[in-house]
């Protein structure tokens, strides 16, 4: 598999007090010759909020709109989603959009708690309204800090997710690393999980964690995108194959390599994959997890 790097699409230019930096965890939709890639921009406080940028199908580095409102807020105090909601997923359903996110909340012990939201859009993206003010995704004993939906796919006539999920901090002197690894449920509506989750990719090494599963399907293969994180090295790109969407091969080849300066010298993370227009993109953040915005690279070949 060969990837070319195309360099940084967006980035907040720091006017608008609620996108004053970052573009996190890019999550792309085909829109006709539009591709409408859904974000976290970031307040002062490193509050995320929901936007998107929309670029060209046909040259993701020129931008045609960037949306001046958030299209999803926080939720209200005391809530699973009050400081903070990133995109993570987004599938077409008859003439609705559902968008899974990230649901942020402080703790007091442990340093955040993360569970899956759901809203929905009947115009394209341009707002959003939450199904609820718990999430879809919630706790469970053996997940109780980490649940949170990448992939939800309608395959050979039922629901299928691919998440993230985690329950316990590795302590490191005043530092609290979230430990999580990659799991495939069956859904029953295609919007909550059942109770029999499998792990599909776990943590191995040095890596303390693995996440954001971006699982596309070509003909009878799955192509699962996604990143693992050390302490030494903070986030890679990573990639796995599978035959059944359940157990996967890990690549030993790492996808894209760092820059020698610049917005992705450091860091890579949450890599999603689209294709348009016989082209296929992976949109990606850099270095602090996407605080300079999100960039591109061009499949070349397979």
């Amino acid at each position: 598999m060969k990837w070319v790097k195309k360099g940084l699409v967006y980035g907040p230019d720091g006017k608008s007090p609620w996108a004053l930096h970052s573009a996190l965890q890019p999550t792309p939709l085909v829109i006709d010759d539009v591709i409408r890639v859904f974000v976290g921009f970031r307040d002062i406080k490193g509050v995320s909020r929901v936007g998107f940028v929309d670029v060209s199908a046909t040259d993701p580095s020129q931008i045609v709109n960037v949306s001046e409102s958030p299209v999803l807020d926080v939720g209200i105090a005391g809530t699973f989603d009050d400081n903070g909601v990133v995109p993570t997923a987004i599938v077409r359903r008859d003439d609705s959009l559902y968008l899974f996110y990230a649901g942020y909340q402080l703790g007091h012990r442990a340093k955040f708690l993360v569970f899956s939201g759901l809203a929905t859009s009947t115009d394209n993206g341009l707002t959003f309204v939450r199904r609820g003010a718990v999430p879809v995704c919630d706790r469970t004993d053996d997940e109780p800090f980490f649940r949170v939906i990448h992939t939800m796919m309608f395959d050979q006539g039922r629901w299928r997710a691919w998440y993230g999920a985690g329950n316990s901090f590795d302590v490191d002197g005043h530092k609290q690393y979230p430990r999580y690894n990659i799991r495939h449920a069956y859904s029953p509506d295609g919007i909550h999980l059942e109770d029999n989750p499998e792990v599909c990719i776990d943590m191995t090494g040095s890596e303390y964690r693995v996440g954001r599963p971006y699982v596309i399907k070509e003909n009878e293969s799955y192509r699962m995108f996604f990143c693992s994180g050390t302490k030494q090295d903070g986030y890679r790109l990573a990639y796995a194959e599978s035959g059944d969407g359940l157990h996967w091969s890990r690549s030993s080849e790492q996808l894209l390599t760092l820059s020698s300066s610049g917005w992705d010298s450091r860091m890579q993370a949450y890599p999603a994959v689209v294709t348009c227009h016989d082209r296929t993109y992976m949109f990606y953040n850099g270095n602090d997890y996407g605080r300079d915005g999100f960039g591109y690279a061009l499949l070349e070949s397979w």
